[in-house]
């Protein structure tokens, strides 16, 4: 799995989201490393492999599985793990399945669905769906930065991606093919029977214009989970550790000192 380091010190593990590869994580990389060794990985289909073949599955259970491989081949202990939106559904997996490999748990927005406790599956707007059709069609007709934009500015604001930097615009086109894959290969839903189970500390942090989507899921998970704190970032959206890196992370620093 491919990865870029920088840092010295405790473990700090980065797992990126729809679109992003280890390239998301620079602000963090830049800010944390003075503390932490800073880990930051590219999810299996994700740039710089994005050709990867079709026999390779794309799947977020192999994704949560290869966190744990990826550790124990780095032989480095267990991490702080720092995941975003769909990166923090693979993440929180990941800790339910292999919490040896984890010291603490950060999820930012974690992306998928919500099981509340004697309710039917919490279901996506009537929009969404044919939304995501309509990108991916996009994509897989050649129209790439169309289905990008669509999908973008759904998961945050409308406009987002012609206010976003020419850094992030050239890492979501290099990841676009990997959004079909993604429509295909739905998100397991968050169930309190589940989350209460969760051994480690926990970090839930959301933005204060994030899509009610993912704040939906913050304030469930902050009920569920044994061991928990929440921040929400003043001013930002889903894409909160870039628009305002200073302030995520001081939140990350702060609870993972705390945690000891």
């Amino acid at each position: 799995m491919p990865y870029v380091e920088r840092g010295t010190g405790p473990l700090m593990l980065f797992v990126h989201g729809s679109l992003c590869d280890y390239r998301y994580w620079q602000p963090q990389l830049a800010g944390l490393s003075a503390s932490y060794r800073c880990v930051a990985v590219s999810l299996t289909h994700y740039w710089p492999l994005a050709g990867l073949s079709d026999s390779q599955p794309f799947s977020w259970s192999v994704h949560a599985d290869e966190l744990a491989q990826f550790l124990e081949r780095l032989d480095a202990g267990p991490a702080h793990v720092v995941a975003h939106s769909r990166g923090g559904c693979v993440a929180y997996q990941f800790g339910l399945r292999h919490a040896e490999h984890v010291r603490t748990l950060t999820l930012a927005d974690p992306g998928g669905p919500l099981q509340m406790p004697g309710q039917t599956l919490a279901v996506l707007p009537d929009t969404v769906n044919p939304l995501r059709a309509r990108a991916a069609q996009l994509i897989e007709s050649g129209e790439t930065e169309a289905g990008v934009q669509l999908f973008v500015d759904s998961v945050s604001r409308v406009g987002s991606w012609q206010k976003s930097t020419m850094a992030f615009r050239t890492m979501a086109l290099d990841n676009a093919a990997t959004l079909p894959r993604q429509f295909q290969d739905p998100l397991p839903a968050y169930t309190y029977e589940a989350a209460s189970t969760m051994r480690h500390r926990t970090l839930l942090i959301d933005g204060e214009k994030s899509p009610e989507i993912f704040r939906r899921n913050v304030a469930a998970l902050e009920t569920w989970l044994p061991d928990v704190e929440r921040q929400t970032v003043r001013g930002a959206s889903h894409g909160m550790n870039l628009a305002h890196p200073s302030a995520f992370n001081r939140y990350v620093d702060e609870f993972v000192r705390d945690a000891g």
